[in-house]
């Protein structure tokens, strides 16, 4: 698993993870990556492995949910030949192959039962059986897992072995996702902004607006550090003008006025109890036959959404008696964003 990888942030949160990692590389023991999806947590795994004594050996990666479950055993431990049908001749597996060094499990948590079984068996003793063989092989490997799911959760459903959780958690790196790390997402945008400006051969790297730096700020980056590579490369590549910072973000490059409809049997249906946050809630109603739809003063693009972001702002503190988690839940924002786009059209009091 070789990449051209770089740990970029200065939050408390993000280099404690990171502080973590390293000083567990050193020890041959189990370490389990846990964080949600774009946070990394292939970057730490290599990051173990290449501090570790073990530096100079293989780095192999798994991902545990890209293989039917059927396949995943005859990859883990090979087979011989005649195992199975479509199994011509002997292949060794991925601990095989990662002996004297690291073996990377990506998504952890959907391996089958059987398939927890047998690792555990490889953890605990070093040994694993091909497939279709009777004989054992030693094999020297440190294990490094990775998932975004609560793993005690799991063993409580009777999805995941408590003795094998029990192995592989020596030490466990939970990596903060993006919106938690304050003040990482302008270093980020920079790094990401610049490397792309290079590729395109721009002579120098304008920057982003005031207005993009702080739209890219108040995002909550479902998606993480990941998410954040693609929003800030395609603004970059869509820009055409090098000589002005950056004033165009697009988050969702799906948005389309001739997106695929959903068919009626999939629409969500409608909620029932409490009423939906502001943010979900449905549009007006279109006019009935003979009314005039209301007129739309939207000259300038850019004055109108603040204008309409500015009076959904209003609408949700008004709503929530001016009490700001309270408005900042309700139209699904965290309270610092909450508070920046307050700051932003001046509202706070």
């Amino acid at each position: 698993m070789e990449r051209d990888s770089q740990f970029i942030g200065q939050s408390g949160p993000f280099l404690d993870a990171v502080e973590r990692a390293s000083r567990a590389a050193a020890l041959n023991r189990p370490v389990l990556v846990i964080g949600e999806r774009g946070t990394g947590k292939e970057l730490i795994a290599e990051r173990l492995h290449r501090l570790s004594t073990r530096w100079a050996g293989p780095l192999v990666t798994m991902n545990c949910a890209a293989l039917p479950e059927t396949l995943i055993e005859a990859e883990l431990f090979g087979h011989e030949a005649g195992a199975f049908t479509g199994a011509t001749k002997a292949r060794v597996g991925r601990f095989e192959e990662a002996d004297g060094g690291t073996l990377f499990l990506d998504e952890l948590a959907t391996l089958s039962s059987g398939a927890q079984e047998r690792l555990l068996r490889a953890v605990e003793y070093g040994e694993v059986t091909r497939i279709g063989s009777s004989r054992a092989l030693s094999v020297d490997v440190r294990i490094v897992a990775a998932t975004n799911e609560h793993l005690p959760a799991l063993v409580d459903q009777g999805r995941f072995r408590a003795d094998l959780l029990d192995r592989l958690s020596f030490e466990v790196v939970t990596l903060p996702p993006l919106r938690a790390r304050e003040g990482d997402v302008p270093v980020l945008a920079d790094h990401f902004g610049r490397r792309m400006a290079a590729e395109l051969e721009w002579s120098y790297w304008p920057g982003f607006s005031p207005s993009a730096s702080a739209a890219l700020d108040a995002h909550d980056w479902p998606g993480n550090v990941r998410e954040l590579r693609n929003v800030v490369e395609r603004a970059v590549y869509r820009w055409d003008d090098p000589e002005r910072p950056i004033d165009a973000i697009e988050f969702d490059p799906f948005a389309s006025p001739w997106r695929p409809r959903l068919a009626k049997q999939e629409r969500p249906a409608p909620p029932t109890g409490d009423p939906a946050p502001i943010s979900q809630q449905s549009p007006k109603p279109a006019p009935a036959p003979g009314e005039q739809e209301p007129a739309v003063d939207c000259i300038d693009f850019r004055a109108a959404v603040d204008s309409f972001e500015r009076k959904l702002l209003e609408q949700a503190m008004k709503t929530a008696r001016f009490n700001q988690r309270a408005a900042a839940k309700a139209i699904g924002l965290s309270y610092d964003q909450l508070r920046h786009a307050l700051r932003r059209h001046s509202l706070l009091g």
